[in-house]
This record gives C-alpha cells, structure tokens and sequence, in this order.
C-alpha cells in the first residue's frame, strides 16, 4: 500500500476515534449530571487539584505525577458527607534507547468523611493489595476465618485496629462482594476501582461505601471526634 494512503488511514483512524472519545466524555458527564441531580449532590466536571491534594494520605492518590481529580460528585447521602470522582496520574517509562513514554491512569475513587482520625487500614483482594501493599512495611494479617485470610489481604500497624474493624458481620460482607478495596486512614474511609465506572455503578457503591461505614463498631467512631 501506497504511503500516502496508509499516512490517509491512519489520520482518518486517529479522527474517528476522537469524534467517539469526545461521545463518550460528553455523555459520561450529562449521566453524571442527571445523578447529582437525582442523588441531591454537587456535580464538578473540572480538574480539581486540591482534591487530590487533600486526600494524598491515601495511598492511590500519591501515585504517580499531574494527579487531579474529575467529574467530581460531592455533598451528603444517607446523612454522611461524601467525594465521588475520576481520577487521574501519570507515570513514565524509558525504552533501551532512552525514549521517553507517558503512561495516563484513569480510576474511579469513593470517599466518605468519617468522624474521628484513624489508622491506615487496607483492605482488598490478595491478588491486587500484595502489589501495592508489600512497600508499606507491614505483613498481611490473618483472621479465624480461613476464607477471608485467603481470599483478601488486610494490613494495618495497629492489629487491634484492624481486628475491631474486620469483625464476622464485615467479614461476611466483604466475603459477598469480592470486588471491594477498601482504604481507611485520618478522617477517609475509601473505595478504589482500578477503572472510571460507569454512572450506572456509582450508586450501587455509593451504597457499598455506606454499608461499610455503618459496619464500623460505635466504640471506633467516639471519643476523638
């Protein structure tokens, strides 16, 4: 094939894929906007720094280079305050020859304020947390339930913590829903997924974000507010 025409191809390839890119942004955010609106939330669609700023205790949002947050979904539901938002980081890399590669990352990050300051607390399925968790310094830490300990990595440097927050009604839950990561450290507890959700997911984990919160025994949740 002619290089003209192969040069055509790939100009026309790179146009038609903006076109459906730029689609695709376009209806995520008036998806997003019809939920705020149902949801009583704020709707943000700007590249919001400081959020990512705020929050950068939290492991996956210290990852990385040019961190900012998106389509950012904020205010009160069920009676506590939440942040739902895309997010983004950059990462490089260098071939043999010293080329430099930008590499984009997109997730999708739920966070609720709790009411007192607390330990870091991970919790997520063995495969994914023993990647990124092995850098903090501290083991996995087993539970009576063998199921649990084998399917879900936790890791804390307060054990007592952990043990109070992973009691048999969480364990069950976590159990059920698989797919959860859970993160909890200062005044955030917090869910990560590995891709930008689509707008019909987000209040399904929303009121996964919910339920884990009302998990939490009492006793954690008094005294240093």
């Amino acid at each position: 094939m002619h290089p003209v025409v192969i040069f055509i191809l790939f100009v026309g390839l790179f146009i038609v894929g903006a076109i459906f890119s730029a689609i695709n942004k376009r209806k995520r955010r008036e998806a997003m906007i019809a939920l705020a609106t149902r949801l009583g939330l704020r709707f943000n669609p700007d590249r919001d720094r400081h959020l990512a700023n705020e929050y950068k205790f939290l492991d996956k949002l210290r990852s990385g280079s040019n961190r900012y947050a998106f389509n950012v979904l904020s205010g009160t539901y069920q009676g506590h305050p939440v942040a739902v938002f895309d997010f983004h980081y950059e990462t490089h890399s260098s071939d043999s020859e010293g080329n430099s590669e930008t590499h984009h990352h997109y997730f999708s990050f739920f966070i609720l304020h709790l009411p007192v300051s607390c330990p870091e607390l991970t919790i997520g399925p063995e495969g994914f947390l023993s990647k990124i968790a092995q850098a903090v310094g501290y083991d996995d830490i087993d539970f009576e339930s063998h199921e649990f300990s084998r399917q879900f990595c936790v890791r804390s440097r307060d054990k007592k913590f952990a043990y109070d927050v992973c009691h048999a009604r969480m364990i069950e839950y976590l159990l059920a829903n698989k797919d959860l990561v859970v993160e909890i450290e200062d005044r955030a507890m917090a869910l990560y997924f590995s891709r930008c959700l689509k707008p019909e997911l987000i209040e399904p984990n929303l009121d996964h974000l919910i339920q884990l919160r009302n998990l939490l025994p009492d006793y954690l949740m008094e005294g240093n507010a």
